[in-house]
């Protein structure tokens, strides 16, 4: 009976080792969503969390003498917070605009709680039988090591796949609850008094309550938050494990109607003047010899729509990490209608996959022969998370001019020179580092502002122009785009330093130029 027990109890602490280190995950996925910075959310969470565990192991010292009933609501109260966790720190990001103060009250609430748990198991265990104080906590603490294990594998392959993020951690509280009561009232019932076990009868009835109506509308909650974070109609939206993809449109009475793609809450387009942002990308490059054409991002289709409206480009290689973004540029009709359906040409060769590590394997495709591509178009999204970085990065432009053809060119979109003008310079001082010759130029997007791209070849720096047989255009044409080449004095070149992978140095500068704006 004391080895049924004993099993008993380290299976809690297996079970709620998972739990407690879901809840982590949950926030710092939740914050990754919303701001970006996986880096700094991670680090916010944990270093608050493990804080506050210290705070909790301390704290419970004298409760222990009712370690029973106190473990009991230490569970309830952690499956409550925990699992409501994101659907409120989610109402704090999209009404209230006071998400770090309640990403960081959250982390030390959640935190003190599991740090909680292990003192009081560690008292109910003896209780069962007395041990060495150092056996004791080796099977504790080998518990609770595989229980995160086990949280830290279901929650990326289990819980966001089938659940999301609000649901699953709403699922995960349940759990926390059931396992915590079951202890309790399974092995330690007759240690409760009777106003003990009412007590935790009406806490367990109000908190599955409040799980069960946070998970019953949960759906409508998150479509209503979200659509308050953008000013248009949401008409598509979904959560894949690279991003958050919403798709709005605007309503309007005259004129066209403004479809505009977001990803992780960055605009990508917006309908009205992306043919300012694409040709200004595309054409430029293309003046060159563009036979073979790769475009690394863009899987919007909209660049791929440049690409082939020259006849005489034989393949168009696209690579893009986020299966469903193709997926839904292939199948969205207001997309599609944009991209001219451009992935349904037989030029055209998808590769679903890292850019990074697909430049690095070799970078081959069905249309690219031996002698690599003629042009390189790198649309990928800003560069405010470690994640993009080395998308950014010296070793990144490295990769891109080996895969180069004889007399190649590559082009990067670099951001705002107006509104961050040391990171368009830095990604400039980048690709000159990666032994590429670089030419500069902006184009006026009403949507995103002064828009600044990077025209890059081997040798000599590639003067920006449009090929003889470059197709009509509603923005870009020759003398605009000499203009395009002239910066204004308040934003002509910076002397930065280059982005490499050991030192990202373009995350800190992204941001910290754009957190004004």
């Amino acid at each position: 009976m004391k080895r049924f027990a004993r099993a008993f109890v380290l299976s809690t602490v297996f079970v709620v080792a998972a739990c407690g280190l879901v809840y982590e995950l949950a926030l710092v996925a939740l914050g990754s969503y919303l701001i970006g910075d996986t880096i700094g959310q991670a680090s916010v969470v944990l270093a608050v969390m493990v804080f506050a565990m210290g705070v909790g192991a301390f704290a419970v010292k004298p409760l222990q003498r009712r370690a029973a009933a106190t473990f009991a609501a230490v569970e309830l109260l952690l499956a409550l917070f925990g699992g409501l966790s994101v659907l409120g720190l989610y109402a704090a990001f999209a009404w209230l605009d006071l998400y770090t103060p309640a990403l960081v009250f959250v982390a030390f609430l959640l935190g003190l709680l599991i740090g909680a748990e292990i003192p009081l198991l560690m008292v109910l265990l003896q209780r069962i039988r007395r041990q060495e104080a150092g056996e004791a906590v080796s099977d504790l603490f080998a518990a609770d090591y595989v229980g995160a294990l086990l949280g830290g594998l279901a929650f990326p392959f289990l819980l966001l796949p089938f659940f999301g993020l609000v649901q699953g951690a709403l699922v995960v509280g349940a759990l926390n609850a059931v396992c915590g009561l079951a202890l309790v009232l399974g092995l330690f019932r007759a240690e409760l008094s009777g106003r003990s076990r009412a007590a935790l009868a009406a806490g367990c009835v109000v908190v599955f309550a409040i799980l069960g109506f946070g998970y019953a509308v949960s759906d409508d909650f998150e479509t209503t938050a979200r659509q308050q974070l953008y000013k248009d109609p949401i008409v598509h939206a979904e959560r894949t494990p690279y991003q958050d993809i919403v798709v709005t449109r605007s309503v309007a009475l005259t004129g066209a109607a403004d479809v505009r793609l977001y990803l992780n809450g960055d605009l990508q387009f917006a309908s009205v003047d992306e043919y300012r942002y694409h040709e200004a990308l595309v054409h430029p490059v293309l003046a060159g010899r563009h036979d073979r054409v790769l475009i690394l991002g863009g899987g919007d289709g909209l660049a791929l729509r440049e690409v082939l409206r020259y006849p005489d480009v034989r393949s168009a290689t696209l690579v893009e990490l986020d299966p469903a973004m193709i997926r839904l540029a292939r199948t969205n009709p207001l997309l599609r209608e944009l991209n001219h359906n451009s992935f349904a040409d037989p030029r055209v060769t998808v590769v679903n996959t890292d850019a990074f590590t697909w430049l690095r394997d070799g970078a081959r495709s069905p249309g690219q022969g031996a002698d690599g591509y003629d042009a390189v178009i790198v649309d990928l999204p800003d560069p405010d998370s470690p994640a993009t970085a080395k998308l950014y990065s010296v070793e990144f432009y490295g990769l891109i001019a080996h895969a180069l053809a004889p007399g190649g060119r590559m082009v990067v979109q670099a951001g705002s020179p107006y509104f961050a003008p040391r990171a368009f310079w830095t990604i400039d001082a980048s690709v000159r580092e990666a032994g590429l010759a670089t030419s500069q130029y902006h184009a006026d997007v009403p949507s995103f502002g002064d828009w600044g791209y990077v025209l890059a070849a081997p040798g000599q720096p590639p003067t920006p122009a449009l090929a003889p047989n470059a197709p009509p255009r509603r923005y870009l044409d020759a003398a605009t785009l000499a203009a395009a080449t002239t910066f204004p004095a308040d934003r002509r070149r910076l002397d930065m330093p280059p982005s490499t992978l050991t030192h990202p140095r373009i995350v800190d500068i992204v941001n910290g130029e754009w957190k004004n704006y």
